[in-house]
């Protein structure tokens, strides 16, 4: 096991209270999340193949339920990238501010950023009462296509929790923090070629 996977297995938020306890039990339900999903789309994927190549017959519903479990990964890891301060980021105006202007800005992004997350999630429930209006089912599995979609706005959800809560983290403690456990600043290693 990696020094990160045992950080995320150990995973104890910074905050207090229960902001500290939510933030902890919705990383430990991510983490939940991502390892089986992960582990259920390859062994999916696996098994189609084998079937494909042994037997000469796919697994029907096989490219369905990989696609309920990209939906279910990706909406689950942006939360997780938030987290862990992993989000692409453009920093070039960021790192020329000295520390008390990179706070400032950082609690800025962070409560924009939850706004924006926010503002998805309702507009995701919308389109998921839409979906629910029409009654479309997957070919299939038969499912109604609207349950697939429950993972975006529980991502964005997520997401915006997580990044309210590193404002929250960056206006209570004197570091400039990219996410609630996550200090702001460069690694200095080196690559080799």
């Amino acid at each position: 096991m990696t020094t990160e996977e045992e950080a995320e297995k150990n995973y104890r938020s910074g905050l207090p209270g229960i902001l500290g306890v939510i933030d902890t039990f919705i990383s430990k339900v991510e983490a939940a999340i991502l390892a089986l999903g992960v582990l259920l789309m390859a062994l999916n994927t696996v098994t189609n193949v084998v079937a494909r190549f042994v037997f000469g017959n796919s697994i029907m519903f096989s490219g369905e339920l990989n696609r309920i479990l990209i939906i279910m990964i990706t909406f689950a890891g942006i939360g997780y990238a938030a987290r862990h301060g992993r989000h692409i980021r453009m920093s070039a105006i960021y790192d020329a501010l000295p520390v008390g202007g990179r706070k400032v800005l950082m609690i800025f992004i962070a409560l924009f950023t939850s706004a924006v997350m926010f503002f998805l999630f309702y507009y995701s429930l919308v389109y998921i009462a839409d979906m629910y209006s029409k009654g479309r089912v997957l070919p299939s599995l038969r499912l109604p296509i609207w349950i697939i979609y429950i993972w975006v706005p529980l991502g964005f959800l997520v997401t915006g929790i997580q990044y309210l809560l590193t404002a929250v983290k960056n206006l209570t403690s004197r570091d400039v923090y990219l996410s609630t456990g996550v200090v702001d600043g460069y690694k200095d290693t080196e690559t080799e070629v």
